[in-house]
């Protein structure tokens, strides 16, 4: 099993940030799957999730209208576009997956990990 994220970026606040996780080894078009960040010194803060088919997503409030996630079941691929970027925004972004298939705000209710990629907003 492998999900890996591409996409880490130093931008400037106000600008936009896309994020790709492509996965292998399990069978993507049956997981949920998550972007799930955690920022210096704190802990994980689920950002955002799709279920299987792609026809529900969910976003946190800090991140409603702003971020949009997507999914290519056909590639393997999950992604995060990130607009109007904030300093608070700066951190590590992992995706992960949900055997269930279904979306959740828990972070230890996934099943796989990516290693993270690092998003840095700054001036």
């Amino acid at each position: 099993v492998q999900l890996q994220e591409s996409g880490p970026g130093l931008v400037k606040p106000s600008q936009t940030l896309s994020l790709t996780c492509t996965v292998s080894g399990f069978t993507f078009s049956g997981y949920g799957m998550s972007w799930v960040r955690q920022a210096p010194g704190k802990g994980l803060e689920w950002v955002s999730g799709i279920n299987s088919g792609g026809g529900s997503t969910s976003y946190a409030d800090s991140v409603k209208g702003r971020f949009t996630i997507s999914r290519d079941n056909a590639g393997n691929t999950l992604y995060l576009q990130m607009n109007s970027l904030k300093y608070e925004d700066t951190a590590v972004y992992y995706c992960a997956a949900r055997s269930d298939g279904s979306i959740s705000s828990i972070p230890n209710s996934y099943d796989y990990w990516g290693q993270g990629t690092q998003v840095t907003v700054s001036s």
